[in-house]
């Protein structure tokens, strides 16, 4: 099956998305096209079927395909430590960085945005552990763990691994953080209660606030660029000022938005851009979907507009 390069949209695959948006919930019509089809095709080739119309009455009849196809277009490719320099930078310049916020005993709060089957969520709670301690994690953190592929989330809520999957790590570092259980190893329980997973739409979804730290490492990729900026105004919003923001390496589009400013680009860890303008920063809020925050915003500029009118009139 031959997929098409150009941006002409193909009829028959937009009814296709749309078919998953109403019946599945699942809206791909923000992903990049191109891909998007790549991938499609590539299900339907297994089943044996050339046209998407043909397809969406397969998935009519064979519900089960459902779970084949969403597997087959959020590629869940993820390990422990990946991308292992980034991940040094981000505990050694980074984390202790965080730890002192709030006087250095407040709560910190960790997204963990596109967490994919939990390896990421789980390399963040032990770099946050190493560089704080056990004690200090379980007082302080919260990792909100978030994907849209359920099935992905199920297998992360377990934190269950091979010795496979637990390859990456230092075996000194594997024997503390994780439990034997029959030919599998599960992360430290105790440690467990301070990751918390759910379902969560990047382009849907209010975003999670106050954040010391944004985790999402090549997942924006898959978004074409309106959706893109869509997505890190959110960003913009959901962190405090002093946070960060730790994208993957494939990511480099944070230059357009003026929302960040590189920390350091070769890890790409970004830091928030002042946005001290009120109606910059309504722009924003509109931008990342935050319709209480925007009316809370719009409230204060209309009382300070009435506030200016009032003293050029006196």
């Amino acid at each position: 099956m031959e997929v098409p390069t150009n941006n002409d949209k193909d009829p028959k695959f937009e009814m296709l998305l749309e078919y998953l948006k109403r019946t599945r919930g699942f809206d791909f019509t923000a992903y990049k096209r191109s891909s998007l089809m790549r991938r499609v095709c590539r299900r339907m080739q297994l089943v044996g079927l050339e046209d998407f119309s043909d397809y969406v009455d397969y998935l009519e009849v064979h519900p089960d395909e459902f779970t084949l196809l969403f597997n087959t277009i959020l590629i869940n490719v993820t390990a422990f430590w990946r991308d292992a320099p980034a991940w040094q930078y981000l505990y050694e310049e980074i984390i202790p960085k965080i730890g002192q916020s709030n006087g250095g005993d407040g709560q910190i709060r960790v997204w963990s945005a596109g967490c994919s089957s939990g390896e990421e969520a789980y390399t963040l709670a032990m770099a946050l552990a190493e560089s704080l301690g056990l004690e200090a994690f379980s007082r302080r953190i919260k990792i909100y763990a978030t994907d849209a592929d359920e099935d992905a989330l199920t297998q992360a809520r377990q934190g269950s691994y091979s010795a496979r999957d637990l390859l990456p790590l230092p075996a000194e570092m594997r024997d503390k953080y994780f439990e034997p259980n029959g030919e599998r190893f599960l992360f430290r329980s105790d440690l467990r209660r301070s990751l918390i997973f759910g379902r969560h739409d990047l382009v849907q979804d209010a975003p999670i606030s106050r954040l010391g730290l944004l985790v999402c490492r090549n997942t924006l990729m898959y978004f074409n660029a309106q959706i893109q900026d869509k997505i890190l105004a959110r960003f913009h919003f959901a962190l405090k000022d002093t946070g960060f923001l730790f994208l993957g390496k494939a990511e480099m589009l944070l230059a357009r938005t003026g929302l960040f400013e590189p920390l350091d680009l070769r890890h790409r860890v970004f830091f928030k851009a002042e946005r001290e303008n009120l109606r910059d920063r309504l722009t924003l809020l509109a931008e990342a979907g935050d319709r209480e925050a925007l009316g809370h915003l719009n409230q204060r500029v209309r009382l300070r507009e009435l506030a200016f009118g009032s003293g050029l009139s006196g």
